[in-house]
């Protein structure tokens, strides 16, 4: 199962009624990374009056977080987290940093500026598709060589490394999907001459 998530990190600034609003995004892939992003940017900011938070941390959407840090009860975490779910973005995280400028939004003015400067920020952040994928290692004998570089060539998937010894060994990694019918082409087209170890399974992002 995918998900879209921000790729990165990205800072934007507003200035709203002179307060000034800083928003960071971040992508984050457990509860222990977004916690220690909001840490590093509220110690970055700590002469704020707010560093308002929400994340998505994981890729099922079920823990959400999120923190007013002193603004009016849901005038700020939960306009941000609300914009996060919205956007159908998981394993992301949204600091929205507020400077007083002296003068008082009011609590819709207050949502209205946490959600805006949330979107604005995530809308110009780069997002990609991240994809469960399985790296293999491939090893073939050298008058194999050339026939595995043009398939790797010619098919979807990346190749990580290449080993010389005895025989050739190609590090390999495939979207999930594709990697049983990935297998069966390599051995195919190899008439069975290729030993394909699984070595990991992992998650990678993916142009949209």
């Amino acid at each position: 199962m995918g998900y879209i998530s921000v790729s990165g990190e990205l800072s934007t600034e507003k200035v709203i009624e002179r307060s000034r609003f800083i928003t960071t995004s971040c992508h984050v892939e457990s509860e222990d990374e977004a916690r220690g992003f909001i840490a590093r940017i509220c110690g970055k900011y700590k002469d704020a009056t707010h560093n308002c938070y929400a994340y998505i941390a994981d890729p099922t959407g079920n823990a959400p977080r999120f923190s007013d840090d002193g603004e009016p009860s849901g005038t700020a975490g939960m306009p941000i987290l609300d914009v996060i779910k919205n956007k159908k973005l998981f394993c992301t995280a949204v600091v929205v940093t507020r400077y007083f400028g002296g003068i008082k939004l009011g609590a819709g003015g207050l949502v209205r500026a946490y959600s805006g400067c949330a979107a604005e920020n995530l809308d110009a952040a780069e997002k990609l598709n991240y994809l469960p994928c399985e790296e293999y290692r491939y090893t073939v004998g050298y008058e194999s060589v050339d026939i595995c570089s043009r398939f790797f060539e010619k098919n979807d998937c990346e190749l990580k490394n290449i080993e010389y010894s005895a025989e050739v060994s190609f590090t390999v990694a495939v979207k999930k999907q594709f990697a049983e019918q990935f297998n069966a082409a390599i051995t195919d087209r190899l008439n069975g001459r290729v030993r394909a170890e699984k070595l990991r399974e992992f998650v990678s992002g993916f142009k949209m």
